[in-house]
């Protein structure tokens, strides 16, 4: 059995202080957001709290689907790389970009140097001069395609966008990894499937996306982004494909959104195709203790077929 961790925007604080320079730019609008709203409900130890949790559940991997930054200073995308490594080795961890790590243009490649170990492929795939994403990483039976979506954008706006040339490559990635009989899980920051965002905050080539799914298939795509829980399905070759979000993993109780929480995928080959039980994890109303939230059963997903 393979145990997959799942977390998602930490947006890691407290903010450093910029530099007045460093604020001529979209950056004043995540600064302002910081000061009066976000530094609120992501303040405390829950993230903290949360990692020692997931910690104890002993997963054999964690992904994290983007945003580990806020307005992407320098000095937090530093801070991001010591956080990784107090999550575990990049063997362990599994990073992708979110939008607010390409907050601004030049952001992405800082922020991809600095992180590299941990948003790299294991045929190196994400160092300098090689192609950056998709990334594959196999764990056993499992595989983690790494997707990015993370674009600098306006101001206003959190759109994101695969692009047609890593679309063509994940389709054939995804191709491949079928081929071989392999569990495939699609790390992406913004969710696919229709009406998950606003207009200002949506994949912008999501149908594309959709598409190389239907024709190819994964057996579970992972993304953050929208700072709730979802559950949804999209067309896939054989059946729906499971495109599941998380909360936060900085977002206190009591707030607008859902409290931070991650989820456990445990993973295992069986005769009629996969096990695969989910369990979310973490905090819950207004309570301030780390709880099981709900389990589910996915393995009617693959019984007897893969998709």
């Amino acid at each position: 059995m393979f145990k997959l961790a799942h977390l998602s925007d930490p947006h890691l604080g407290p903010l450093p202080d910029p530099k007045l320079l460093q604020l001529f730019s979209k950056r004043i609008l995540g600064y302002l957001n910081w000061r009066q709203h976000r530094s609120k409900n992501m303040g405390g130890n829950h993230l903290e709290r949360l990692v020692a949790d997931m910690k104890d559940q002993t997963p054999d991997h964690v992904a994290i689907t983007g945003d580990l930054v806020n307005i992407a200073l320098p000095l937090e995308i530093i801070g991001a790389r010591a956080w990784l490594e107090s999550v575990g080795e990049a063997d362990f961890v599994t990073a992708i970009p979110g939008n607010h790590d390409a907050y601004v243009p030049g952001a992405l490649k800082k922020a991809r140097e600095a992180w590299q170990p941990y948003m790299s492929g294991d045929d190196k795939s994400g160092l300098p001069g090689e192609p950056a994403f998709p990334f594959v990483r196999r764990r056993g039976d499992v595989t983690l395609i790494g997707v990015s979506t993370a674009r600098a954008t306006g101001p206003w706006f959190a759109t994101g966008r695969v692009g047609a040339k890593q679309t063509r490559q994940l389709r054939e990635t995804l191709e491949n990894l079928r081929d071989e009989g392999l569990f495939r899980v699609v790390l992406i920051h913004h969710p696919p499937f229709p009406g998950a965002t606003n207009w200002h905050k949506r994949l912008s080539d999501a149908s594309r996306l959709r598409a190389t799914l239907k024709r190819c298939g994964a057996e579970l795509v992972l993304h953050g982004h929208t700072h709730i829980d979802s559950f949804e399905e999209i067309p896939g070759p054989i059946g729906p494909v499971p495109i599941i979000g998380v909360p936060s993993a900085t977002s206190a109780p009591g707030g607008r959104k859902p409290a931070a929480r991650y989820n456990m995928f445990e993973i295992e080959k069986s005769s009629n195709g996969w096990s695969v039980q989910m369990t979310e994890r973490g905090f819950s109303g207004t309570g301030d203790q780390i709880n099981e939230i709900r389990t589910r059963d996915l393995s009617g997903f693959y019984s007897n077929s893969s998709s």
